[in-house]
């Protein structure tokens, strides 16, 4: 693919992922304030952006196989959690920003067991073995198979967690 065109649907699909989430915590807004009429017009939005930004993740053929996919996402929430976060919570710590320092360890940590999750995957791939998830709304964290009393990484309450099965 022409180096423009790929910058191209790289821009896409960050615009649109971006946009798809945004929309989203608008919806769920909209909800608070019973505007049911206006959370489901940005839910509908929001799907057609991902919509975009799929259809750009397929030009650049970022989507791979299972295995792949996973290999790719392990090395990426590795990257994340030990570079990234680590001056993200330099720079709270530079300026003084201790809620910001709070809200980049909680990712951080996040960010370390998605890695896991993914390793434990690869290693698992052809068992297809079933797992219930559960996902702490406050800070991303992820149970694999066991519902916590309260979440390890931010301590909200078990009835903070979301489940997926």
């Amino acid at each position: 693919m022409d180096d423009k065109l790929k910058a191209i649907y790289k821009a896409i699909y960050e615009g649109e992922a971006k946009a798809a989430l945004r929309l989203k915590l608008f919806a769920k807004q909209a909800d608070r304030e019973d505007l049911s009429q206006i959370a489901q017009l940005f839910r509908v939005i929001s799907f057609s952006e991902e919509i975009h930004g799929e259809r750009a993740l397929r030009m650049l053929k970022e989507i791979k196989s299972t295995e792949e996919n996973l290999k790719d996402s392990f090395e990426s929430e590795t990257t994340v959690a030990e570079v990234a976060y680590n001056q993200f919570l330099k720079v709270a710590a530079d300026v003084g920003d201790k809620a910001s320092s709070i809200i980049f360890s909680h990712s951080r940590d996040v960010e370390d067991i998605h890695a896991k999750l993914y390793k434990k995957a690869l290693d698992h791939l052809m068992t297809e073995t079933q797992t219930t998830y559960y996902v702490c709304q406050v800070c991303g964290y992820v149970s694999d198979g066991v519902l916590p009393d309260a979440c390890p990484v931010c301590s909200a309450p078990q009835n903070q967690f979301r489940e997926f099965k």
